[in-house]
């Protein structure tokens, strides 16, 4: 299959004031992953060839590179080059929808309730300037809600979303996804990362747990069917009621 050049080409990625270069190459080539653009075992072009293609530095391209690397969506095989990953394991369709906590848990037959306890326009923190590739001189609008089921305390979660997307946070009621849905920006598919973390004193005081007790941590990236990112959202979960169901099955091709 030819390759389709035109793809690393600035005019397919680059827009003024959206973010650093990398972070923008890098969101367009983890988005031409998503949506099967860049096929599995698609090579990508050598470090030189494609900062002259997209006409950025050399140290542009290695940057964005290794963040697809280290995210598993790259792998560089020495002496070949730079390849998409072909995923040994994938989640079931059926259970990967991107879904708000409102919809998972009535999907669970859980009544879903949410206290919000901040909402504003704020000057963006460098993780929202990075995740949301805004300028400094922007401004986020930030979302702070205790998320609930049956009554019980499940989860806090802190949103950001660019102003020019959700203009007036303290609107929100209800599902934050609902009300972007209406206002025609909800985003079709993330990123999202799992890890451990303990709790604050006054975190653990909103969900009813001892100060330092483990819960999940989500950090999640939401991005437009462009491939802009619009969320950028990190949520505290409790492990000891709440858990993430993925179906997995191993590829048929036989290992390397």
């Amino acid at each position: 299959m030819p390759r389709n050049d035109a793809l690393f080409h600035p005019e397919s990625w680059f827009r003024e004031g959206h973010g650093p270069r990398y972070e923008q190459l890098y969101r367009h080539l983890l988005a031409s992953i998503a949506d099967g653009t860049l096929r599995p075992k698609t090579q990508i072009p050598p470090e030189r060839e494609l900062a002259e293609l997209a006409q950025v530095s050399r140290v542009t391209v290695r940057k964005a590179v290794a963040q697809l690397v280290e995210d598993g969506q790259l792998e560089q095989r020495r002496g070949a080059g730079t390849f998409v990953r072909v995923p040994r394991a994938r989640q079931d369709n059926s259970r990967s929808t991107l879904v708000s906590f409102t919809d998972y848990m009535r999907q669970r037959g859980k009544v879903p309730t949410g206290r919000i306890l901040s909402a504003g326009l704020h000057p963006p923190m460098p993780d929202e300037q990075q995740a949301l590739g805004l300028m400094t001189s922007g401004r986020v609008a930030r979302i702070e809600r205790l998320r609930s089921a049956d009554g019980v305390p499940m989860a806090l979660e802190y949103s950001s979303w660019p102003a020019d997307i959700l203009p007036d946070p303290q609107a929100v009621q209800g599902s934050l996804y609902d009300h972007v849905r209406a206002l025609g920006h909800v985003p079709t598919h993330a990123v999202q990362r799992v890890s451990a973390a303990n709790l604050k004193v006054s975190e653990a005081q909103l969900l009813n747990m001892q100060a330092g007790q483990a819960v999940l941590r989500i950090d999640r990236t939401g991005y437009l069917a462009s491939g802009r990112p619009v969320e950028f959202t990190r949520g505290l979960y409790r492990s000891d009621i709440y858990d993430f169901i993925a179906e997995l099955r191993l590829d048929a091709s036989p290992a390397g």
